[in-house]
């Protein structure tokens, strides 16, 4: 019988492992993917800045990053009673200044020390428009719900998103000759743009990843655009926005991700790591009982002897969490 879907066979050039460490950069979609990788005990991190959504912005942030940049005063704006930095997400944001600067210069502190120590890096593109703020005319990383009239808005080209890359992945490399980069297109529709200029976007970004993946042999591609848009094709796998990928599609890019870029060995601790946090979010009906007892015990016989054969994974949440349940 033929098949009534598309499959995108994901065939991946580069692998993930435990001994890697992980920077993830980009769109929201990086923290669902992030989120997996963390749950799974991977040594990751996700957007030290926060979400950002554009190449150039992206770029900007890991030149921060490379170069330690010390967010000042002058990189502050006041917008309403909050202080602000356009290159940050809303959540650096504060009422406090000196709150607002520390919280941002420990981000580029830890970006800087994670990106001369990643072997992975993950950045996803969102959409391809900028924003350039006309008092500063530069591109920045969020409006912060500025007047629109304080900013010019229009579309990269696919050349210039490559050429900026390759210079900067240059620089990266220089810094971390064993970094891999992997480049993905979120699959977030940017609804506001409207259908037709969204497409165009993503069209943009996808052009532009094919120039930079073909000029380095240390980045990669992984199509959760394609898994998403081609393969799972249906309003089924769409949050209830009808814009945000539902939990199953992201469970099942997750899982294609497993397949095509974990080695069978690692997939299995994954599997051992997800019975241990499933156990520890089970709400007993009476944690007072022997029987439930006996299986906080042997949950942390089971996560002690992993423990032991992986040292670098740190387990003592959990440990800590079934340990109240048992009595010495």
């Amino acid at each position: 019988m033929a098949e009534f879907r598309t499959i995108v066979n994901v065939e991946s050039d580069f692998k993930i492992s435990y001994s890697d460490r992980v920077l993830m950069l980009g769109s929201c979609f990086t923290d669902n993917i992030g989120q997996r990788l963390a749950q799974a005990k991977f040594p990751v991190t996700v957007n030290p800045y926060g979400v950002l959504f554009n190449p150039e912005s992206i770029a900007a942030t890991i030149e921060n990053g490379l170069n330690n940049k010390i967010i000042e005063e002058s990189d502050l704006l006041l917008n309403g009673d909050l202080w602000v930095n356009l290159d940050f997400h809303g959540s650096f944001s504060s009422t406090d200044k000196n709150e607002a600067l520390a919280k941002m210069n420990l981000a580029s502190q830890t970006l800087n020390k994670k990106l001369s120590e990643a072997t992975i890096l993950f950045l996803t593109f969102g959409t391809a428009y900028v924003y350039k703020y006309s008092q500063t005319n530069k591109i920045v990383a969020n409006c912060h719900k500025l007047p629109g009239t304080s900013f010019q808005c229009f579309m990269l080209k696919p050349e210039e998103i490559a050429d900026r890359y390759t210079r900067l992945i240059d620089k990266m490399l220089k810094l971390n000759p064993n970094l891999k980069i992997v480049f993905t297109v979120s699959p977030i529709r940017h609804l506001r743009d409207g259908l037709h200029r969204n497409q165009l976007s993503k069209a943009t970004l996808l052009l532009a990843i094919e120039q930079i993946v073909s000029r380095f042999q240390q980045a990669h591609y992984f199509p959760s655009y394609e898994i998403l848009l081609d393969d799972l094709r249906d309003y089924r796998f769409y949050d209830t926005d009808m814009v945000h990928p539902s939990s199953l599609a992201i469970d099942y890019i997750w899982q294609q991700l497993r397949n095509s870029c974990i080695s069978p060995a690692d997939n299995q601790l994954i599997d051992e790591i997800t019975k241990i946090e499933t156990a520890a979010n089970h709400k007993p009906i009476n944690p007072q009982s022997v029987e439930f007892q006996k299986f906080a015990s042997a949950q942390i016989d089971n996560i002690k002897k992993i423990a032991q054969e992986h040292p670098n994974l740190d387990f003592s949440a959990e440990i800590k969490h079934f340990e109240q349940y048992v009595k010495n």
